[in-house]
């Protein structure tokens, strides 16, 4: 049985979790505890020397990052209306997986982690540069959303998934953005019964 080592308030997480859940993939949730540092304790540092979440256990096979856990299990159950096997096709959700990683993550981190979960004793500046960041990211992301009900297309992928959980953690600072496009996207994307499964009680 497919185990998945996760937390609700990591963004990468429920990027899986929206997976499993929206396909039907049977798996064994094991919830770590970000908060009371579960992340760093002996036990899973033997499952993810990287301290951090998600990790994916099916079988022999152990997997760490988020990107990697969705590939595999779009490969592994022929997933391909969310992980196209037409090149073009993927060529652009492997395009928008990347950006998610490469330039929306880090001022996400910067936003979230110093204003909620660091609070007081978050760093003003990184904050004040996640949200210059953010200002650009954000037009770029509603520009490729203009006349398209997905990042890709017509069908939600993977890439809407790893997309779709950095604007909800935006949300937690109160720093969605209000773009038309985004908007009406993201309330698309809010109505999937996995993306819905994947969120923490707040």
């Amino acid at each position: 049985m497919t185990e998945l080592y996760f937390s609700p308030i990591s963004q990468h997480s429920r990027r899986v979790v929206s997976l499993l859940e929206e396909v039907g993939i049977p798996y064994v949730a094991k919830p770590v505890d970000m908060m009371k540092g579960e992340y760093l304790s002996e036990a899973f540092l033997a499952i993810n020397p990287n301290h951090q979440v998600p990790t994916l256990i099916d079988g022999d096979i152990t997997l760490h990052e988020s990107h990697a856990i969705l590939r595999y299990l779009c490969t592994k159950h022929e997933l391909n209306d969310w992980y196209p096997s037409e090149l073009a096709q993927r060529a652009q959700v492997e395009q928008w997986l990347d950006w998610t990683q490469c330039r929306m993550s880090p001022a996400v981190v910067d936003i979230v982690f110093n204003s909620v979960f660091l609070g007081e004793k978050g760093d003003k500046k990184a904050i004040e540069r996640g949200f210059k960041s953010l200002e650009e990211i954000s037009q770029i992301l509603d520009n490729a959303l203009t006349g398209k009900e997905f990042i890709t297309g017509s069908k939600p992928t993977i890439a809407d998934l790893a997309l779709a959980s950095n604007i909800f953690h935006l949300g937690l600072a109160k720093a969605i953005p209000n773009h038309a496009h985004i908007q009406a996207w993201f309330a698309r994307m809010s109505e999937l019964k996995g993306y819905q499964k994947s969120l923490p009680n707040m």
